[in-house]
């Protein structure tokens, strides 16, 4: 039911951060969910526009990750700006712990989804800043594919 030939049926994703940073390695996380948080997410209502991702005790969080109040829950109220812990195992804790504490790289959260056993994923990317001049780049290929699209479809 939640997914359809691949393609997840709840997929939010932050198209901010393919603009702002290069993202070099994707991982998956697990993330951990209070109340009727999960119903929000499978209502669409969440948002990664303002989310990072730091390292506390060893354990990696996303901050700043919106999660509107689902309508008819009748209690277990949240903030909706909490902290959420999300869930990997040591070795890649290890790793993206090791790249972040490097000059220039940090993680951010790219998609959120619903996989299909019915559990909320976080996809989190280990990226590196861009500067204006390469922002410049990705606005100049963004309209040249655009226009690539117009003409095929004339």
């Amino acid at each position: 039911m939640e997914s359809v030939k691949g393609k997840h049926l709840v997929e939010i994703k932050n198209k901010k951060a393919s603009f702002l940073y290069f993202l070099m390695q994707t991982y998956t996380a697990g993330i951990v969910l209070c109340g009727s948080e999960i119903k929000s997410i499978r209502a669409g209502k969440s948002n990664l526009n303002d989310a990072y991702c730091s390292f506390r005790n060893g354990e990696l969080w996303v901050m700043q990750m919106h999660i509107a109040e689902y309508r008819f829950s009748s209690y277990g109220k949240f903030e909706v700006k909490r902290d959420r812990k999300l869930l990997l195992n040591k070795k890649e804790l290890r790793k993206l712990e090791a790249k972040s504490k490097e000059k220039g790289y940090t993680i951010v959260p790219t998609c959120l989804f619903i996989d299909e056993r019915g559990w909320a994923k976080l996809e989190i990317a280990l990226a590196k800043g861009k500067h204006s001049y390469d922002k410049r780049e990705s606005i100049k290929e963004r309209d040249t594919e655009r226009d690539v699209k117009r003409e095929l479809f004339r």
